[in-house]
């Protein structure tokens, strides 16, 4: 235990956020009349069922356009440092803003045509409530704010949180082993903190190309479109492994399925490490308890 509190902390307490704000921003989330062809909202890509992802290798959005990545969960996001898989998000709220104007998201074509979109939906006295005083308050800055303020309660609390506050009990002794491996294989080297990762950026393929053991149809540049730098080739944010048991397929292209197949080639691909079956099972016993219940809230209102 003492080891593991060396590399990790439970999550944090949610912040207070204002009430009224939060409530209009569950009503935006699982508001599906916003894209372009008024079908998609955040909760297309992000299901209660599915642990706020889709299960889908690459999300799809307005008019069944394919989003080049696979989509991560909303759950515990804004604690990472960034959002995206390239970081090219500053924060939830960025994320929600600009996900209005993506072509294969909401693919609305300006910040004008979603902010008169948005007025037509009826939300007024939503905005006005908890927007107080803003002589705009239905706007595309407001959209990103409440849905930003509604993420921020979405916290998944787990089993582990437990353990490294101090009860050994809640983990099996098959999960602390798969623990000490996940540590000594070196995977907690990228995986730490609160989420065990989402705080950093990595190449993926660091010791072997991943492309080969992923089978993915082609190599991403990553974190290269963004900055285009050349070190940032093939480097995308570190997946945090909160609730990774519920949220398949894999990896920023979504190319593998299993959650077994993904930490063997994890430990390949990063630290060229060849997992025993034994050890991938045992390390997948540990993940199981990064799993936390879907929050009560995580539903369009009544």
């Amino acid at each position: 235990m003492l080891r593991a509190q060396q590399y990790f902390t439970p999550l944090p307490q949610a912040e207070a956020q204002a009430p009224l704000k939060v409530a209009l921003g569950r009503k935006l989330f699982f508001e599906t009349r916003m894209s372009a062809d008024d079908k998609v909202g955040c909760v297309t890509c992000h299901l209660p069922e599915k642990w706020a992802t889709d299960g889908l290798p690459q999300a799809k959005g307005t008019s069944g356009r394919v989003n080049p990545r696979n989509a991560p969960t909303v759950f515990n996001a804004f604690l990472q440092s960034s959002q995206h898989w390239r970081g090219d998000r500053e924060s939830v709220e960025d994320q929600a803003r600009k996900a209005l104007l993506g072509p294969p998201s909401f693919g609305l074509a300006s910040e004008a045509d979603a902010t008169a979109k948005l007025s037509a939906l009826g939300y007024l006295g939503e905005f006005q409530a908890a927007f107080p005083g803003d002589p705009e308050p239905v706007s595309v800055a407001h959209w990103g704010a409440a849905i930003g303020a509604y993420e921020r309660t979405l916290l998944t609390p787990a089993p582990f949180d437990a353990f490294l506050r101090g009860d050994a009990s809640v983990l099996s002794s098959e999960a602390r082993a798969g623990l000490t491996l996940f540590i000594d294989t070196g995977c907690v080297d990228c995986h730490e903190g609160p989420l065990l990762g989402g705080r950093s950026f990595k190449k993926f393929g660091r010791m072997v190309d991943y492309v080969g053991l992923t089978h993915s149809d082609h190599a991403d540049a990553g974190r290269f479109d963004v900055t285009h730098d050349e070190a940032d080739r093939a480097v995308f944010k570190v997946a945090p492994l909160r609730n990774v048991a519920h949220t398949a397929p894999y990896f920023h292209d979504g190319s593998v399925n299993a959650l077994p197949d993904a930490v063997s080639i994890m430990a390949k691909a990063q630290v060229n490490v060849d997992l025993t079956p034994q050890a991938v099972a045992s390390i997948v016993m540990f993940l199981d308890t990064l799993s936390g219940a879907v929050p009560e809230t995580y539903a369009a209102p009544k």
